[in-house]
């Protein structure tokens, strides 16, 4: 039996698993109900997958659902585990798995920081972790609209088509501009 096979087993004896996936040799996926997630992640930890790798989310804005994918790796079996679950869109709220693995305090600020997903029990979940004073709604959500935030944040720039040499380097500005010749002429037969 290979660690996929394991693992699949495993889970798949304990849990009602929505859907699993086996992506490679060196990871499987496994969808089950959030209630089910901090059980599953604790049985995980005890089988050996020790490390919490990775925590982030997707934007189904169709589905109005975010999916949290946990990653956890065990280093014996040279196996991730993806544990996925969905919560509600409008109300993103999943229990913090502090408790289960400490080093997820980061991964959950930056899953709240970039999609608005809180995580109750994880203390510090609230606190910016790398936007500075961001103001709007998390930019990593599907009805983030990036060009209205920067047109309403920065001064617009015109930009002028000519370039400087610097390093003393020759130019490519004329190879580019033949490559750029030659681009247009492609699906044409040659002809300009």
């Amino acid at each position: 039996m290979n660690s996929v096979e394991f693992a699949r087993e495993l889970v798949e004896s304990k849990f009602q698993v929505l859907k699993t996936e086996v992506v490679d040799q060196y990871q499987i996926s496994f969808e089950v109900t959030r209630d089910d997630v901090h059980r599953l992640l604790s049985m995980l930890k005890q089988a050996g997958w020790i490390q919490l790798s990775y925590l982030s989310a997707i934007d189904w804005l169709e589905d109005n659902e975010f999916e949290l994918v946990y990653i956890v790796m065990n280093w014996d079996k040279a196996l991730h585990i993806q544990v996925r679950t969905r919560i509600d869109r409008e109300h993103p709220e999943m229990d913090s798995v502090l408790s289960i693995f400490p080093g997820c305090k980061y991964y959950e600020r930056e899953c709240h920081e970039f999609f608005g997903v809180k995580f109750p029990g994880n203390p510090d979940f609230e606190k910016q972790l790398i936007l500075e004073e961001w103001d709007d709604i998390p930019p990593l959500r599907k009805d983030f609209d990036p060009r209205a935030y920067s047109d309403a944040h920065f001064a617009k720039r015109e930009y002028e088509d000519r370039h400087t040499v610097l390093n003393n380097q020759s130019s490519k500005q004329k190879q580019r501009e033949a490559r750029k010749e030659r681009i247009t002429t492609i699906g044409k037969g040659g002809r300009k």
